[in-house]
């Protein structure tokens, strides 16, 4: 069913679909997690994406997607977001994000973390915690809001509720979005506070939030294979992201196993799962 914007309503069968394909996305995250060490290369860490999906009989949302040549995006460093995994390798003190999906069934999964390596920055470490933090507070909107811009508006204050000489860089070209029987559709999920309220929220909508935050300057360019977006200062980048779903009895963070229990514990938010 759609309603205005083109945004997909889904039902709660539908959602529990989803809830599938977001369960396989977890299990790539926690391979990744095993399997992300100093001295392998984001090209072997696609592969160890690309067999989860093949043991799943589950297919990555993200190869082939506008021709992007691989099955995960891994963004190092600098890289803020759509890395393209390939020959670099992994050092003790980088700092990675992992955007990973999945379709099952028709319907997509998507959601992001980052990982320190084992003598990653101090920064780094705090950026990352930070990162996490301001998709939460992101997410724990969602349960009161009326309105999809709040939820950039519960990013941007948390953000800006450091000091400033002490505040990460929001980046504000890339942003979370609706999905379902696609991987992107509307609404947008913008990660700051924008004058227009967005689109009504409503049960049925299944929104991915995924906030990104640089250590330095949040300006950003994309490299000339046209995927890959670093820092233009240099700076390191953390991404991370959930998908969730709305519906009449509350929130359900379809890509956490705990369906998000402990991410808004702090918050006051109770997820509410179905079935």
């Amino acid at each position: 069913m759609f309603g205005r914007e083109s945004i997909e309503y889904k039902s709660n069968e539908q959602i529990l679909k989803i809830r599938e394909a977001a369960l396989v996305v977890a299990d790539i995250h926690d391979a990744l997690r095993e399997a992300a060490k100093p001295g392998v290369t984001t090209g072997e860490l696609d592969l160890v994406a690309a067999r989860v999906l093949q043991d799943a009989g589950a297919r990555s949302n993200f190869l082939g997607y506008y021709d992007y040549p691989a099955n995960a995006c891994i963004s190092v460093n600098e890289v803020i977001v759509h890395g393209i995994p390939g020959d670099r390798v992994l050092t003790d003190t980088d700092i990675v994000s992992f955007d990973c999906g999945a379709i099952v069934d028709g319907w997509h999964g998507d959601a992001c973390f980052t990982l320190c390596m084992p003598n990653a920055s101090e920064a780094d470490r705090k950026l990352s915690e930070y990162t996490e933090t301001a998709m939460w507070a992101g997410i724990a909107a969602l349960a009161t809001a009326k309105h999809v811009g709040e939820v950039g508006g519960a990013i941007e204050d948390y953000v800006d509720s450091f000091p400033e000489d002490n505040r990460p860089g929001l980046v504000e070209e890339y942003m979370g979005h609706g999905i379902g029987s696609a991987m992107h559709q509307p609404p947008d999920v913008l990660n700051y506070r924008a004058k227009n309220k967005g689109a009504k929220l409503k049960p049925g909508m299944v929104l991915c939030v995924e906030p990104m935050l640089t250590i330095g300057s949040p300006e950003s360019k994309v490299l000339e294979d046209d995927w890959t977006v670093i820092t233009t200062d240099g700076s390191n980048a953390s991404h991370w992201e959930h998908e969730v779903a709305i519906h009449k009895g509350g929130i359900w963070v379809l890509t956490a196993r705990d369906g998000g229990a402990e991410g808004l514990r702090p918050f006051g938010v109770t997820p509410v799962p179905l079935g």
